[in-house]
């Protein structure tokens, strides 16, 4: 697996996270909403940690920077 993931998307993934992780346990999201999005919160962080998005692939999409 190739790394298509960049630091500043992984920060953004990781910050997009946690902020759904605490919307959803201070019980402002709530339900199947509340449900999706953290299960959404958790792709973000495992995606993150091993800094490859399978949804780029496809599509040639690659936020590392590259060595010339």
């Amino acid at each position: 697996m190739k790394k298509n993931m960049g630091s500043a998307d992984r920060v953004i993934r990781v910050i997009l996270a946690a902020v759904i992780a605490y919307l959803y346990y201070a019980n402002i999201i709530t339900g199947t909403l509340g449900i999706v999005l953290l299960v959404l919160a958790g792709v973000f962080l495992l995606t993150s940690v091993v800094s490859f998005c399978p949804l780029y692939a496809p599509f040639g999409i690659s936020t590392c920077k590259t060595k010339p």
